[in-house]
């Protein structure tokens, strides 16, 4: 039996709470907030045994093996440090932290403790996800050729709020551009050109964000994020001999469409359960299990890379954070 807490009582956390149900041998027991009365209704909602009004009290929890952590992505760093220091294994929801330089500090405690720790990167353990990826791997569409992938919500949000708020690491970039890229890195790897422009809100963060990635293959990715107009939330990977269609949403398709010259199209499916989350949690689980402080399905380098790519992207498009 793995023994889960949860940092955050939040949309995400909740979401994640009730897909641990869906987890052969995981149990909740215990939550952490800042706030007790909040970890306690959220403890009385999902199960879990135990409540704590801080951080450092879930960490010390001595019954708990792996603590999610689903705070806003500007706390990541913090609540992820408060949990390796107490020697509590880690699965930290997207993106890591706010930059390549505290992601790092993250994974470098990680090792330097052999304690375990994840980016909680759902899309790239979707099961329809992972047959894409084989699919490629295995010539289906011939040699990749385009990677479109886009991300847009249509808001509006008050400038406080975390997707304009500079303090809270706004803007579409890091909260909804990651996927298109963490999707164009899973299929290409690291580009060796980028470039990218983005429309900057009152606030000083992105509102509308186009990327362009080139590879020395010959292979581009176009992709896009935005929170000004809900948008497709589509992608599709083309290839010398075929393309395939991920459907809304891309990052958590309930089928994809495989066409292939000379045959006719194939959907490719799979039976859906829950928010999609336990599939995060049944990696955390089988590394766990195997004594590893890493998932080779989502390992550091991963993580780091794609984090650079965020960098990179922001650097250009000129979003600063606090």
């Amino acid at each position: 039996m793995t023994r889960w807490g949860i940092l955050a009582t939040g949309h995400i956390a909740s979401r994640f709470a009730e897909d641990l149900r869906l987890v052969p041998d995981a149990e909740l027991v215990a939550v952490g907030s800042r706030a007790a009365d909040s970890a306690q209704r959220f403890a009385e909602t999902y199960g879990a045994k135990r409540a704590y009004g801080s951080w450092v009290e879930l960490a010390a929890d001595p019954e708990i093996d792996v603590i999610y952590v689903a705070t806003p992505h500007a706390a990541h760093h913090e609540a992820a440090m408060t949990c390796l220091t107490a020697g509590r294994a880690v699965l930290l929801e997207k993106p890591f932290t706010l930059d390549l330089a505290s992601s790092t500090e993250l994974v470098d405690t990680a090792r330097a403790a052999g304690v375990f720790l994840m980016e909680a990167m759902w899309m790239r353990l979707n099961p329809i996800i992972r047959r894409v990826v084989e699919l490629v791997e295995q010539g289906a569409i011939g040699t990749l050729r385009n990677v479109r992938a886009d991300f847009g919500v249509a808001g509006p949000f008050p400038p406080e709020h975390r997707m304009r708020n500079p303090a809270l690491g706004g803007g579409a970039l890091l909260d909804l551009g990651i996927y298109p890229i963490s999707l164009a890195h899973l299929l290409l790897g690291v580009p060796q050109h980028i470039r990218s422009w983005a429309h900057l809100g009152p606030e000083g963060t992105d509102e509308n964000t186009g990327i362009l990635f080139g590879y020395d293959s010959g292979a581009v990715a176009t992709l896009s994020c935005g929170m000004v107009g809900a948008s497709e939330l589509s992608a599709s990977i083309t290839g010398s001999a075929g393309r395939i269609d991920l459907p809304e949403p891309f990052f958590r398709p309930g089928s994809v469409t495989l066409h292939r010259d000379g045959f006719a199209p194939e959907t490719i499916s799979a039976e859906e359960a829950g928010n999609g989350y336990q599939y995060e949690a049944i990696e955390v689980q089988r590394c766990l299990d195997a004594g590893l402080t890493e998932s080779p399905l989502v390992p550091h380098t991963t993580t780091l890379e794609v984090m650079t790519l965020l960098d990179t992207v922001r650097e250009q498009i000129g979003v600063r954070y606090e």
